[in-house]
């Protein structure tokens, strides 16, 4: 019997991403970007803020954790021209593209493809480490 990671995918020969940070999967639409407890440090020092002034002006509790707030037209409040935070983005930005969603079929990821100008560009991520960034993943959350 194989295991579920040996079985064969479109993504077996790897694929190409690289960020543009254009910001189409920050701004336009609502959703939900969870920060994990273990993220927040790092982001609140990277903005030059104390933790609580972080938690109480930019995040909400979702959760066991937070959501970063967004503005009335469904954008980060963390990114403006470009991720404010980007080296310690939260788990579910450093993991995009590579969810379960976008890479269950060809044609979900081709999807993916079209909205995201990222995608078939820079280095080119192998099935193993694709594997492991929807492993770290695993939220489920949609965005």
């Amino acid at each position: 019997m194989q295991s579920r990671d040996s079985c064969a995918c479109f993504f077996d020969r790897g694929l190409r991403f690289e960020c543009q940070q254009c910001g189409r999967c920050c701004t336009g639409e609502p959703g939900t970007v969870y920060v994990a407890p273990d993220e927040v440090k790092a982001i609140a020092d990277s903005l030059g803020l104390p933790e609580e002034a972080f938690i109480a002006d930019l995040l909400y509790p979702f959760r066991d954790g937070y959501s970063i707030k967004e503005d009335k037209q469904g954008n980060c409040l963390l990114y403006a021209g470009g991720c404010r935070i980007y080296p310690v983005r939260p788990r579910q930005c450093r993991t995009w593209p590579f969810w379960f969603k976008n890479l269950r079929s060809r044609y979900a990821w081709k999807q993916t493809a079209s909205q995201c100008p990222g995608i078939g560009k820079g280095p080119v991520y192998t099935r193993d480490e694709i594997l492991a960034c929807m492993r770290e993943h695993g939220s489920g959350l949609k965005t």
